[in-house]
């Protein structure tokens, strides 16, 4: 099924849509072959990634890194396509057709997560995220306190997780040889202060 099928597949099943409400176009996923829609992102989602976006890009402008923020498509295997908040290509991006509107091969993915997300979604898009073989780096934030979970792979079967929840904490994105701290990622953000001390997990 393609991007646009799934677009218009998703928009004949969303019942009582209408054009006038808060957002008119609305973003759909495919998560192991089923229709999700994602949340429209708030203040606290648009300022994360905005931070994210302005940190990272100038640490890697004059490297061979591409970043794209919120509206590049990502292919996560035959049944699941994503729209990442932010995604980093190292190197030569490569897309499904001559469209380029489907990437395949990103280094770094970040995912920016609210309290209202459903678990499930979160848990079936990072096993996606996880099972493709080019992304090295996973950062799952939460926009409505100050944790970022960090997944760097070291091999096919092992990954390091830390997490990170103090402004002091600096995250290292090996794969882009680029650092930034907590507290670039969440200035300007009114966020709780995670109860768990930074660890990091192998």
């Amino acid at each position: 099924m393609t991007p646009t099928a799934v677009d218009q597949s998703a928009a004949k099943q969303t019942k009582n849509f209408q054009p006038t409400e808060r957002r008119d176009v609305q973003k759909y996923e495919l998560l192991d072959g089923k229709i999700v829609s994602k949340s429209a992102a708030n203040r606290w989602h648009n300022l994360i990634a905005t931070n994210f976006a302005i940190a990272i890009g100038s640490r890697v402008q004059k490297s061979s890194c591409e970043m794209y923020v919120n509206d590049m498509q990502v292919e996560l295997g035959a049944n699941s396509i994503c729209y990442p908040d932010i995604t980093i290509v190292n190197g030569e991006p490569a897309f499904t057709d001559g469209s380029q509107e489907v990437l395949k091969n990103p280094a770094v993915i970040i995912e920016i997560f609210s309290s209202s997300s459903k678990s499930s979604d979160r848990q079936r898009k990072l096993e996606g995220f996880l099972a493709v073989p080019h992304i090295k780096e996973c950062l799952l934030v939460y926009e409505n306190e100050m944790r970022v979970e960090h997944y760097a792979r070291q091999n096919a079967k092992q990954w390091i997780y830390r997490i990170y929840n103090e402004r002091d904490d600096v995250i290292s994105l090996e794969s882009i040889h680029c650092k930034l701290s907590l507290a670039e990622v969440y200035a300007q953000v009114k966020v709780e202060v995670g109860e768990l001390s930074s660890k990091a997990v192998n």
